[in-house]
């Protein structure tokens, strides 16, 4: 089993989701919070990979919703500037295991990297039914608005989503 350094928001309906999957494979999971977390350029950039650019951004971050920032239309340097200043934009979650990162989570890649099996019976059902949801999108669908009034709400990690 491994130890996972999960960096997410606090709050995060579909992170807290995300921690109990990796949990019930058996893994150590290792919460912080990204918001917080004093990234530096090459740190935040090694969690990115090959992904294009626009694979970088959380896609329900206000400014991206909003139209202020076209992650198709920003490249690297610009994205990581943007993302240490606002990590709002920073896709989520982040997860670390020994010197390997990866940003998003895809079921399949984390399987195929760490496993996601259940560790035993007890955990099987919850497991079964978390995998049959949507883990890599905001939880809370494409019509959710960040921007009422709630740029305030999501600085301060009270987002229940």
């Amino acid at each position: 089993m491994a130890r996972v350094s999960f960096y997410s928001k606090p709050g995060c309906k579909g992170g807290t989701k995300q921690k109990v999957l990796l949990t019930a494979a058996g893994h150590e999971v290792i919460p912080y919070n990204l918001l917080k977390e004093p990234w530096t350029v090459e740190r935040l950039r090694s969690f990115f990979g090959d992904r294009p650019v626009a694979e970088w951004f959380n896609l329900s971050a206000p400014k991206v919703k909003s139209g202020e920032v076209v992650p198709e239309k920003i490249d690297a340097q610009t994205a990581l500037a943007l993302m240490l200043k606002e990590p709002l934009l920073i896709r989520r979650p982040l997860l670390e295991v020994g010197e390997q990162r990866e940003v998003g989570f895809d079921v399949q890649k984390i399987d195929a990297w760490i496993g996601l099996q259940a560790v035993d019976e007890s955990l099987q059902e919850i497991s079964d039914k978390l995998l049959k949801q949507d883990l890599q999108n905001c939880s809370h669908g494409k019509d959710h608005n960040h921007s009422q009034g709630s740029q305030q709400h999501q600085k301060q990690g009270n987002c229940k989503h």
